[in-house]
């Protein structure tokens, strides 16, 4: 038998250290799937509890942890001292899939003894759980926006050293209110500017379109003023970008956001193709995208 013939056939069951696959939509499937692309892409600091399901949680471990948005030194995950299990965000993505990667430094953190941060994760691979697997689904993924980073320590006395640390990371906080009575929607103020940024809830290519139509039809000021900037891509969805002024409060703009979501769903129901006005309405949004992956 040559040696050509002796070489190790790989099956498609042979999954064990075959790569994670991409996943354009990491988080479909989680409860509240755009505050989870929140917390990923806009928000600078915020906490939403989790649990796991029954069984799936590390031997011994907890059997709840709290999603962060960023952990101190860019950690993926921390077991702190005195109990309490974080899982960060935006520490970075080291396979297709945010899902994996979040699931991976969660599993580590609740294993990890108490006080041992998770300083890197290993690379998931296509047998690694996800998110979806291992979370009680049945709990409201419900988002706290902070204003700085204080639940790093809790009530936790801080050296000198350890607040002006903190307060250096506090005055990087980017200023973000929830724009309440809708979900997902977020008033921010960058370089003095004042924005309104929205995770909708449909697939991009369908929310593209459905925008477009709305573009189209010199509909899409958000309130008086207001202009739309444009919209970037991330994890499966589109954020659209209002520039609103700074002469108003994040109070004013829930039912405008509200109205522009009616705006939406009567674009998204319609089943006609897009009409040339559209189509350029649609190139010109594409060309003011932004793809974060």
């Amino acid at each position: 038998m040559g040696k050509a013939s002796k070489r190790r056939t790989v099956r498609p069951s042979d999954t064990r250290d075959a790569p994670a696959p991409f996943v354009s939509r990491p988080f479909e499937g989680l409860p509240s799937e755009t505050e989870w692309v929140a917390m990923r892409e806009l928000l600078p600091a915020a906490t939403a509890p989790i649990a796991f399901t029954a069984g799936r949680a590390p031997e011994g471990a907890p059997t709840t942890a709290t999603v962060a948005t960023v952990l101190p030194l860019a950690w993926p995950g921390l077991h702190r001292t005195g109990g309490g299990v974080f899982v960060a965000t935006q520490s970075g993505a080291s396979s297709g899939d945010a899902s994996r990667d979040l699931a991976a430094a969660l599993l580590l953190a609740s294993a990890a003894d108490e006080g041992v941060p998770i300083a890197t994760v290993p690379t998931p691979t296509a047998e690694s759980p996800r998110l979806q697997d291992l979370l009680d689904l049945d709990l409201a993924f419900d988002v706290t926006v902070h204003d700085g980073f204080q639940f790093w320590v809790g009530d936790a006395e801080l050296d000198t050293e350890g607040q002006e640390s903190l307060e250096r990371a506090n005055e990087s906080v980017v200023p973000t209110v929830r724009v309440e009575g809708v979900t997902s929607a977020y008033w921010c103020v960058i370089n003095g500017r004042s924005y309104v940024r929205w995770v909708l809830p449909h697939d991009e290519d369908t929310a593209t379109d459905a925008l477009s139509r709305v573009m189209a039809s010199d509909d899409s000021a958000l309130v008086e003023g207001s202009r739309l900037l444009g919209a970037f891509r991330t994890s499966g969805l589109i954020i659209p970008v209002w520039e609103v002024g700074d002469d108003r409060e994040p109070t004013d703009f829930g039912d405008a956001v509200a109205e522009m979501g009616r705006r939406l769903d009567a674009a998204l129901a319609s089943t006609d193709p897009l009409d040339s006005a559209e189509r350029r309405a649609r190139a010109g949004l594409l060309n003011r995208q932004v793809t974060l992956r």
